[in-house]
């Protein structure tokens, strides 16, 4: 009975002896670097710094000399530490938010069809492009809302809104919504074209009371040349803007809103 234990034994002991030589050979050297961007980037793998996630980031931080600064939702304390772990200059960072770019609330637009089937805007959207009479506009499910890990967004009156006060512009509600309806601009702007309808003036006339129409009055009352028409829709230049409102109060249907507007619309709804 000796025996077999002791061949048994030593068949483990070999096993042992070989698994930590195979480790010791085969072993990956830890990348310090990029183990310490890592640990300060706050793991939201958003993709709002161009990259695919926090690691791949991380990596091109540690080693292909990417800028300390494109971690939006982290703002200018991560670029802080992330630029001491590899010893470069720190940069500052624009604070960014996200705009609904629709004002076809439930008072400006009607549906034309009965929606029930799955309560998402992307399933809705396949019949017929949406439930309502402008297949431009927001579908009112709330995909974006699911897809907020800061809770900024809600539904009011139909339509999405999100509170500029919380969110970080990580852009993942960009990205869910079917009809690329949102944008992601610096804080700093308050004006934007609450409308992404490229239809004719007339027939967003009859599916939208709050839709761009192409007047082109914005274009034309603003000093800084930041609007242009293209394709019947306004175009705001956020670089040029200088939010002094005239352009939104030129707008004959309110396509043109204000942050400020929108923000006291979600305090209500709330």
């Amino acid at each position: 009975m000796t025996l077999p234990i002791i061949v048994v034994g030593g068949i483990g002991l070999l096993a042992s002896i070989v698994l930590v030589i195979a480790a010791k050979i085969m072993a990956v050297p830890t990348d310090e670097r990029f183990e310490a961007v890592r640990a300060e980037l706050p793991g939201a793998n958003c993709g709002a710094c161009g990259f695919a996630g926090c690691d791949d980031y991380a990596k091109a931080c540690a080693h292909d000399g990417a800028k300390t600064n494109l971690c939006i939702p982290g703002g200018g304390e991560v670029a802080k530490k992330v630029s001491a772990a590899i010893g470069v200059a720190g940069e500052d960072v624009e604070p960014k938010y996200a705009v609904v770019c629709c004002s076809g609330n439930c008072y400006a637009t009607d549906s034309i069809m009965d929606y029930q089937g799955k309560q998402s805007c992307a399933a809705c959207n396949y019949f017929y492009q949406g439930k309502g009479s402008c297949s431009h506009g927001c579908l009112g499910y709330g995909d974006c809302i699911a897809a907020c890990k800061y809770g900024a967004i809600s539904i009011v009156d139909g339509i999405a809104m999100i509170d500029k006060s919380v969110c970080v512009g990580c852009g993942m509600c960009a990205k869910a919504c079917p009809n690329q309806l949102i944008s992601i601009i610096p804080k700093k702007s308050t004006i934007y074209v609450g409308c992404s309808s490229h239809d004719k003036g007339a027939f967003t006339r009859k599916v939208c009371k709050s839709g761009c129409i192409g007047c082109r009055k914005c274009e034309k009352t603003c000093e800084s040349g930041a609007i242009t028409i293209t394709d019947n829709l306004a175009s705001i230049d956020q670089e040029k803007c200088t939010n002094c409102g005239s352009c939104a109060a030129a707008c004959p249907t309110g396509a043109i809103v204000s942050c400020k507007s929108r923000c006291e619309a979600i305090s209500k709804g709330a």
